[in-house]
């Protein structure tokens, strides 16, 4: 219940207005966002790779619906290209395409993606299109399929909580797709998607085996211990190199558990988050674990109270 309440709040003005009033809201959600600009989150690459954890960066935003604002889009995108560049620290980068004009403009959005990839290839920066939710699922497939013939430098990510995305993990695997693939994030009707735990599970576990047996260099994208453990065994049991995929998990959840993977020679790379547009992101990464949206609220009201907060930290 709280997930699903959280989840709906992430697209609520009303709802971020309340919770974003609050300083403790911006202080907890930079543990899970590399802060609003374009410098922090580039520190926070360059600590992470001096744990030897690689890095995705992405520019918060969705769901633009002018022009002009997917025009600014397409522009920062392209200012962090630079900066990835000058900066050397060798990072990909991760879009939605509803923050770059999906919903005004669908050639627009294509044209968009386009002066984004010319740049990334030039400078040698793979990119990934994020998945939005189940009514982006085709649209974002189809946009991925018809770049192709122009650009190989970019993926895609599939949401093992979708029915569909068996058939779509064949398709992928057999056109050579590179696949990020995580459980998804968004709250999904009955009839698009698992709604128990133990089937969203099971679902990852069939595609992940999949993607490490044939894919082309899967990223796996999970913080849960015992689908690692399921990746780790299966790779070792099917002499499959290290060399030949990657976990994935996000800025600020197990940061233990990615340090410890990258020092036992797997490769591991970060999802790191920024931008001004960071509440939908924070509310959902709050909806995957009731124990921080807890600590957020006690500290929401001494906050109220005027009262300092008691020491601590943060669950992840």
């Amino acid at each position: 219940m709280f997930r699903r309440l959280l989840l709906f709040g992430s697209n609520q003005r009303w709802v971020r207005r309340l919770i974003t009033r609050y300083r403790v809201t911006r202080a907890f959600a930079w543990r899970f966002v590399a802060g609003e600009s374009a410098e922090s989150a580039l520190k926070a690459v360059r600590e992470l790779q001096s744990q030897g954890v690689q890095s995705t960066l992405d520019l918060l935003g969705e769901s633009v619906t002018d022009l002009r604002a997917a025009e600014a889009s397409v522009e920062s995108y392209l200012e962090l290209l630079e900066d990835i560049r000058r900066s050397g620290l060798p990072s990909h980068i991760s879009l939605k395409l509803t923050q770059l004009g999906l919903d005004v403009d669908e050639e627009l959005c294509r044209q968009n993606l386009q002066r984004i990839l010319s740049r990334a290839e030039e400078y040698g920066v793979f990119v990934r299109f994020d998945m939005e939710s189940s009514a982006y699922t085709q649209r974002t497939l189809d946009m991925y399929r018809s770049l192709r013939p122009e650009f190989s430098n970019f993926g895609v990510v599939i949401q093992s909580y979708l029915y569909r995305s068996a058939q779509d993990i064949e398709d992928l695997i057999a056109e050579g797709a590179r696949v990020r693939l995580c459980k998804g994030a968004y709250l999904e009707p009955a009839d698009v998607a698992y709604q128990r735990k133990e089937d969203v599970d099971a679902n990852y576990i069939l595609l992940m085996e999949r993607l490490l047996s044939d894919g082309n260099y899967p990223a796996i994208a999970t913080h849960d211990p015992a689908m690692i453990a399921h990746a780790r065994r299966y790779v070792r049991e099917h002499d499959i190199p290290n060399s030949a995929w990657e976990f994935q998990m996000l800025y600020g959840v197990r940061r233990d558990l990615q340090e410890s993977l990258a020092a036992e020679g797997y490769n591991m790379r970060c999802y790191v988050p920024f931008g001004t547009e960071w509440y939908p992101y924070f509310m959902r990464r709050l909806a995957e674990r009731p124990a921080n949206l807890a600590f957020l609220l006690r500290n929401v009201l001494r906050e109220r109270r005027n009262l300092p907060a008691q020491p601590g930290t943060g669950t992840a």
